[in-house]
């Protein structure tokens, strides 16, 4: 398994893909995370085409056990974030 790709490695592939300098390769990067951050904490959804969906949902409380002890707590509901991938990036890696 390879390392996975930083930001600044992002940044620099987004920059030559757009023919544009870092400054605003970053400015793109950082301006799609925040709109996605914005909408999926606000109950939202996202999708990228081509790569997936972006949720939050809402789970349930739930009685979990604590690794150490064993013992037996209550858990209060609480949000995930959760991505659902694209038919075609599936089958793209899948060849």
């Amino acid at each position: 398994m390879t390392k996975p790709m930083t930001k600044t490695q992002l940044v620099a592939a987004i920059a030559d893909e757009m023919g544009a300098d870092k400054k605003t390769a970053t400015g793109a990067l950082d301006s799609i995370i925040a709109i996605i951050t914005k909408e999926v904490s606000g109950g939202g959804a996202v999708t990228l085409p081509g790569v997936g969906k972006i949720y939050c949902r809402e789970r349930p409380e739930r009685m979990v056990r604590n690794p150490a002890t064993g013992q037996q707590i209550k858990k209060e509901a609480d949000k995930v974030v959760k991505m659902t991938i694209a038919k075609a990036l599936k089958d793209s890696v899948n060849g």
